[in-house]
């Protein structure tokens, strides 16, 4: 009987020791005593309506004692329900109080809306105490001699507060810098007098107002470094004769085409005519042939004909037969003549 009643105490016990634990799980009490403790005013119930909420408490109470520290007026309410919004209070009490340190003027509201815009509030803020120095990517540019003209940048910029929310980045500003960069070397008369005043660069990209529509203020824009490129003037001379070299000669091929075709269709027109010829000529015997029919051409009129042309072929062999000098018929001609 004793047995069984130490063995209930020792179970009941149990079961308090437990559902004691279970409710200091639900119900952070360690939270609560150091609110307390920090002169922080929190309820116990406000910490487990948390839970119930699910915002851990710890996410909350801890911002909620630096912010009390630094004396900043921030209520539990607006730290839950940024949190539930996405944002990081931790992050945005830090703002706030490096802001508070730096006489930034500051508010919650300003800075929950910059954290929940997706920009890091906190390094805005030190951003704005210590400037930042971005350095262009280099910039080619061409003056009006022709010659390329290499550009390095730094531009110091300082985070301006109030356009954060809907303000441009640092990629704008580097945009903007080079297209400043472009438009003063090409407006330079020549790239030696870019060399020599590079700072007339930065005076005439500073006074543009490139940081219109930015969450950045710059500072200055300093040049660090300037090199000499290519002759691209040159070179699109070069292009061009090349180009107006390969022009030429193609009209010079399609002219000779032209001539070649119109050679080939004199040839054409040469063995047409000659077919012609041939096609006369044989109507030649025919007629003859008609003309001894009608009795129009008698038959010594037909040989006496014949008798001229077959001369008229001798005479033709003859001729050419002693046509060059020095050949055979020539000099038989030569002796016929002595």
């Amino acid at each position: 009987m004793f047995t069984l009643l130490g063995l209930s105490t020792i179970i009941f016990f149990l079961l308090i020791l437990i559902g004691v634990a279970v409710i200091f799980s639900f119900i952070p009490v360690g939270l609560w005593i150091s609110a307390l403790a920090a002169g922080v005013k929190i309820g116990i119930f406000t910490l487990v309506g948390m839970r119930l909420r699910r915002v851990p408490p710890a996410k909350i109470v801890g911002p909620l004692i630096k912010a009390d520290k630094a004396g900043l007026n921030v209520t539990v309410n607006q730290l839950e329900a940024h949190y539930l919004a996405g944002g990081n209070v931790d992050r945005v009490v830090d703002a706030l109080i490096a802001a508070e340190r730096a006489d930034i003027p500051l508010t919650f509201e300003r800075a929950a809306a910059i954290d929940l815009a997706g920009r890091n509030v906190l390094e805005a803020v030190q951003m704005s105490v210590n400037p930042k120095v971005i350095q262009t990517p280099m910039v080619s540019a061409v003056a009006k001699d022709g010659i390329e003209v290499k550009v390095i940048a730094r531009v110091t910029v300082r985070a301006n507060i109030d356009r954060l929310v809907g303000g441009a980045g640092e990629e704008t500003i580097l945009a903007r810098v080079g297209e400043g960069v472009v438009t003063t070397v090409g407006s330079a008369e020549s790239h030696k007098h870019v060399l020599e005043n590079p700072d007339s660069i930065s005076r005439t990209v500073l006074g543009k107002g490139l940081d219109a529509g930015t969450a950045f203020e710059i500072l200055s824009i300093d040049i660090a470094d300037v090199d000499v490129g290519r002759n691209i003037g040159a070179q699109l001379q070069i292009d061009q004769a090349e180009a107006d070299k390969r022009i030429a000669q193609a009209k010079a091929e399609e002219r000779r085409a032209m001539a070649v075709a119109k050679e080939q269709e004199m040839r054409a027109m040469v063995e047409e005519m000659r077919a012609r010829v041939v096609e006369a000529e044989a109507e030649v015997p025919r007629a003859m042939a008609e003309a001894l029919r009608q009795g129009k051409l008698g038959v010594m009129d037909y040989y006496n004909m014949q008798n001229l042309l077959a001369d008229t072929r001798m005479r033709e062999g003859l001729a050419r037969m002693g046509g060059e000098p020095g050949e055979p018929g020539e000099s038989s001609r030569k002796g016929k003549e002595r």
